[in-house]
């Protein structure tokens, strides 16, 4: 009687602990891409991968979706629909994820991903070549009037990336392609 209690809640606990996985939300996977299964495509005049996430949430046929970031060609955000959950694969071009799972940012410390903070310019440039956000918050840390900084990604003020060091804090906006950060 001991043994056969003891294997019931073992597969009681089990039980449990597989509806808790299962149930916990399933969350966007920035920087992976996930080929294949497309039936639809679109341009994302807003740039927000969450506009992409809806789009699968609103299609019954959508199992998954992903969300390419507009190009240095000037091409536009694209969302792809698929009816299949294909294997994700790493590109920083790329936000993906399956139907019910929404964007959640990463978050790093110093960070503020998907925010603007406007205004307040000290000066602005072009990253060279493969630079990226760490590059701009490395600028301003250089230089001592640089308060705070924001990076633009391609295709979200123009064709390239953009820095914009700041001389003053502003509040912050809720605004896809950016990355802001506060350094002093």
């Amino acid at each position: 009687m001991g043994k056969g209690r003891l294997c019931g809640g073992v597969v009681a606990c089990v039980t449990l602990i597989s509806l808790a996985v299962a149930s916990a939300p399933a969350r966007a996977q920035t920087a992976f891409d996930r080929p294949g299964g497309d039936y639809f495509s679109t341009p994302v005049t807003s740039g927000d991968p969450e506009d992409c996430a809806l789009l699968c949430e609103r299609d019954r046929r959508c199992r998954s979706w992903s969300f390419s970031y507009p190009d240095v060609d000037g091409a536009a955000a694209v969302c792809w629909l698929k009816n299949t959950v294909p294997a994700r694969v790493p590109g920083s071009c790329c936000i993906s994820g399956v139907r019910g799972a929404g964007v959640i940012e990463p978050r790093v410390e110093g960070v503020e991903t998907s925010i603007d903070r406007p205004g307040g310019d000290l000066r602005n440039f072009e990253p060279k070549d493969g630079e990226s956000v760490e590059a701009c918050k490395a600028a301003c840390t250089a230089d001592n009037k640089c308060r705070a900084f924001t990076y633009a990604r391609p295709g979200y003020t123009g064709r390239e990336a953009r820095c914009f060091l700041k001389k003053e804090i502003k509040p912050p906006r809720r605004k896809a392609g950016f990355t802001s950060g506060v350094v002093r």
